[in-house]
């Protein structure tokens, strides 16, 4: 028999099956909505660094099932998801334990339930402060030029963070140094401080910040250990010797010592100045000695400097050195002095003590006396000086420069011959005096003018560079510290070749010429040096036709009786030896026009119309020749012979029908002509004559138009020989009607 328990255990599995598998007694589902959602902080929507905070959820969902739905919770900071629980509660939250900076932001929550979501209001969480750095020192103990490293952290909050220490000497007012690093991805940071020769007992300060949105929230600041500085060596200290007062000729000793630690690491340098001067330096040991006989001018303050990389040490004194005498001074008579002029030195020191004296030029003595005395050359030139001593203090005076110069020669003046001076090119004019002391200022001259000026420290030429234009001519002068006036040179005259730079060609009298009359073309150039070629061109012409030389601005060329042959385009080119080959100056193109003189044109005009009168004469002559011989040959071939009459009558009667027959308008000697046969000229020809009687009805003079009559024509048949022109000709005596 089983336990009670596990009989109940069984009945609750058959109800909880019976549930799964019909999930709704009506056969319906369960309908969900979610009617509200909002966020509650807790304590308060702004809290201090290091409180606790909750952030709850809360929502409200209603539904027709008799238990409460599974739904999600999304928390959000910032808009990123940070949290994602499934629940069934109305309310779910989360807890954060000592809330910090980086805790602060805009949160919100979501709900999710099956396919339906909604979100709270977005909710500010403010954080205030940030919570306390922690301080740390690699040493408590430090010497003066060492290294002291801080470390400061929030180890509470996340970067990035802003972190400010500062050094800060005991019962100071006041940092000594500020420094600010920014941690972009750790929570602390470490810096480096040195340590100042000042430096006795000294601490840091650590302050951190962080910044959300557009808000800094800055924490407490937080004070290290102290740290005890030690010197590495002490301030330097002088010692002079001798004591008391100090003359010149006296040894002079200058000390300068320190005392170093046995912390140091190094030895530091000591070095001795005079105003700026090192005057001595150690590196090794703990003094830096400065020996010298003491003179006037050794006076002055002294400074001793101890110097490491990070530290410096300084301490002055000033000495003081009795003049032993006073500096000697030198006098000249004059410094400067024409050649051959008289050159006095003396030296001098003021209260007269008795001292040795020595004249100096150039370092160099030329006098043991306080006295000196010369006939100045131009070798006396240079820097003379006074030497005084007493015992082992020698001094020496101020300098004289003394110039002794010599006469200038004439200058002669000059330039390159090898080569001529064309207008527009460069011209280096030199200009020398061969004898006579530098420095020699030139000048350039040009009719009195002055042009140029060159200052030479040598006797080399000044060269002047000029452009002249037209002939010319240059002078030199030239001067010098002697009292003389100036030297002037002797004229240099330059004669330039002015290039040709303009073409011009022109016709005397019209370009319009007449036939027969002269052709004059006159090429001329602008102002150009002689000798020019000049060389006259027909258009399209390679050759010149005509060219000549000549120093003359312009140049002749003529041709008399002039004909339509020299109608046409000319140029000319004009040219000397300053022009390039390739760069021939062309004038401009002229066009010549050449025409008749009247008469000859009206002689002309009666030849050629007695041409045409003589040409229509001939034509019309043939013409009427060619018509008349074509009308009388059908007659003459038509025409009977004439019988050998011998009366009167029979004659008249061939003379009349003879006349009848001709044309109206007929010439005798016309039809005679056209009769003669082509040889009239040669030897007559050899006929034979045939007669034929031909009968011929014609009507009569008094019978009306039907009476017929007959007559007898006799043709006449000559036949020539074979050998002559076979012509044959008949003559025909027709009937009355001339048929």
């Amino acid at each position: 028999m089983q336990p009670e328990w596990v009989q109940g255990d069984k009945m609750w599995l058959r109800v909880l099956l019976a549930l799964l598998l019909c999930p709704s007694l009506d056969g319906q589902e369960n309908s969900f909505t979610i009617n509200s959602i909002h966020m509650e902080v807790l304590p308060a929507q702004e809290v201090q660094n290091g409180e606790n905070l909750t952030l709850q959820c809360v929502v409200d969902i209603s539904t027709t099932s008799h238990a409460q739905p599974q739904h999600r919770v999304l928390f959000y900071k910032d808009d990123v998801l940070f949290r994602n629980v499934s629940s069934t509660e109305s309310t779910e939250s989360h807890f954060i334990s000592q809330a910090r900076a980086y805790n602060a932001g805009i949160y919100k929550c979501t709900v999710i339930l099956n396919n339906k979501e909604k979100t709270t209001a977005e909710y500010e969480v403010l954080v205030r402060g940030v919570s306390s750095p922690v301080v740390t020192l690699d040493r408590k103990e430090a010497i003066e030029g060492g290294v002291v490293t801080v470390n400061c952290s929030v180890p509470e909050e996340k970067p990035p963070v802003y972190f400010t220490i500062e050094k800060f000497e005991l019962n100071a007012k006041g940092g000594k140094h500020r420094r600010t690093k920014f941690s972009q991805n750790q929570n602390w940071v470490t810096l480096e401080f040195t340590v100042e020769e000042q430096d006795r007992v000294i601490h840091f300060q650590c302050q951190a910040g962080i910044m959300y949105g557009k808000r800094v929230e800055d924490s407490k600041i937080v004070r290290s250990d102290m740290v005890t500085v030690r010197e590495s060596f002490s301030n330097p200290k002088f010692h002079i010797s001798p004591q008391g007062t100090i003359t010149e000729g006296d040894q002079l000793h200058i000390k300068c010592t320190i005392q170093v630690t046995h912390m140091a690491k190094e030895f530091p340098e000591i070095i001795i100045q005079k105003d700026k001067l090192i005057v001595a330096h150690s590196r090794q040991g703990s003094e830096a000695t400065y020996s010298v006989m003491a003179m006037v001018e050794h006076s002055g303050n002294y400074t001793c400097k101890v110097e490491t990389s990070r530290i410096s040490k300084v301490n002055s004194i000033v000495v003081n050195i009795t003049e032993l005498f006073s500096k000697p001074k030198l006098e000249s008579s004059a410094t400067r002095l024409d050649q051959g002029e008289s050159l006095n030195l003396w030296c001098s020191i003021p209260g007269a003590p008795s001292a040795n004296f020595s004249i100096q030029k150039d370092g160099v003595t030329v006098s043991r006396a306080p006295n000196f005395t010369t006939k100045a050359s131009e070798y006396d030139s240079g820097t003379y000086t006074c030497v005084a001593g007493m015992g082992q203090v020698v001094k020496q005076s101020n300098a004289v420069q003394v110039v002794v110069c010599e006469m200038l020669s004439k200058p002669r003046i000059f330039y390159d011959s090898k080569s001529e001076v064309i207008k527009g090119q460069t011209l280096r004019v030199n200009c020398q005096s061969r004898n006579g002391t530098t420095p020699i200022v030139y000048h350039l001259l040009k009719a009195s003018t002055i042009l140029e000026s060159r200052r030479m420290s040598s006797r080399e030429p000044a060269v002047f560079q000029q452009n002249p234009t037209e002939d010319t001519e240059y002078q030199c002068a030239s001067d010098n510290c002697h009292s003389h006036q100036q030297m002037t040179s002797e004229p240099l005259p330059v004669r330039v070749i002015v290039p040709v730079e303009e073409v011009q060609l022109t016709i005397l009298l019209n370009n319009m010429v007449e036939s027969g009359k002269d052709i004059v073309l006159r090429c001329w150039v602008n102002k150009a040096s002689g000798p020019i070629t000049y060389k006259f061109y027909r258009e399209k012409e390679v050759k010149p036709f005509s060219e000549m030389v000549s120093n003359d601005t312009q140049a002749i060329w003529r041709k008399a009786q002039a004909s339509k042959e020299q109608e046409g385009e000319y140029y000319c080119t004009a040219s000397n030896r300053a022009n390039l080959v390739k760069h021939v100056p062309r004038s401009n193109i002229l066009t010549v026009r050449v025409f008749l003189s009247p008469w000859k044109k009206g002689l002309i005009a009666v030849v050629v119309i007695g041409v045409i009168i003589a040409i229509l004469v001939v034509g019309a002559r043939c013409y009427f020749l060619k018509k008349a011989k074509a009308k009388q040959m059908p007659v003459e071939m038509s025409r009977p012979a004439v019988p050998l009459l011998t009366s009167n009558n029979e004659k008249m009667l061939s003379d009349t029908s003879t006349e009848a027959s001709r044309p109206y308008g007929y010439n005798e000697d016309m039809g005679n002509h056209a009769m003669k046969p082509m040889n009239e000229n040669k030897e007559p020809l050899t006929l034979d004559v045939e007669y034929t009687e031909v009968e011929v009805t014609s009507p009569e003079p008094h019978e009306g138009p039907g009476m017929k009559g007959t007559e007898t024509v006799y043709s006449e048949i000559r036949n020539a020989k074979p050998e002559a022109l076979g012509n044959r000709y008949s003559r025909t005596e027709g009937s009355l009607d001339g048929t």
